[in-house]
């Protein structure tokens, strides 16, 4: 009998994010992408959580792939082994149009080249830095807790932006030996990197946030010299 091949199609789908109302002229454009089974608005909340984020367009990008959880809550994830390569693009061309929209509708607040930073939690990670590496030359920062730089982005970004690593001491996955490894590629790339690690594990902790608000002010500080 003839042998069943897989095939792929390109189709149109449509993502969900979450936009945090601003007041005013914010000082620059937050972008989070979220963890495994997490979702948009629930994100949100943990980057609200960071002190001085208020000076920002905060905005929480959904992973494509929902699914429910046995609770029947909808989460979703951004991508599995499947595909791996269609999906990487697709991620990268979704991240971008979410860019895109989000300035065209606050293009009478948020100028152009106002800072642009990704931040990446547990899954979210690899997309944050591939968003990073995209948007080569306008991007101005990337926040990483829980996950490490993926190997595409090794294997293609010319240069990174300033990287700030996070680490929970009783982390499991994210573990001490694959933060060392990021650790050397990103220093020998001449990445400005900064490395917290804390008490705790796979989580928002305080000591995090606190050395986010640092790593987003000394952005900010940078950007009006």
């Amino acid at each position: 009998m003839p042998e069943t091949t897989a095939r792929t199609v390109q189709t149109t789908v449509h993502g969900r994010y979450c936009v945090r109302p601003f007041i005013g002229a914010p000082a620059g454009l937050l972008v989070g992408c979220h963890g495994y089974g997490q979702q948009a608005e629930r994100f949100a909340s943990d980057l609200e959580a960071i002190p001085g984020v208020d000076r920002w367009l905060l905005v929480s990008v959904q992973g494509l792939h929902r699914f429910y959880t046995r609770a029947g809550e909808v989460v979703a994830s951004w991508m599995t082994s499947q595909d791996r390569e269609l999906m990487i693009a697709d991620n990268i061309a979704y991240l971008r149009a979410v860019i895109a929209q989000v300035r065209a509708e606050h293009a009478s607040v948020l100028p152009p080249r106002v800072p642009l930073v990704f931040i990446g939690f547990s899954q979210g990670v690899a997309m944050a830095f591939r968003a990073a590496a995209d948007h080569a030359g306008g991007c101005d920062g990337v926040v990483a807790l829980g996950g490490d730089v993926p190997p595409d982005v090794r294997a293609a970004a010319a240069s990174l932006p300033p990287v700030l690593l996070g680490r929970g001491h009783a982390e499991e996955w994210y573990t001490a030996e694959r933060l060392a490894g990021d650790v050397e590629w990103l220093r020998r790339s001449g990445t400005d990197l900064t490395v917290c690690e804390y008490d705790g594990g796979h989580e928002w902790t305080d000591a995090f946030r606190q050395a986010t608000a640092a790593f987003l002010a000394r952005l900010l500080a940078g950007a009006v010299r």
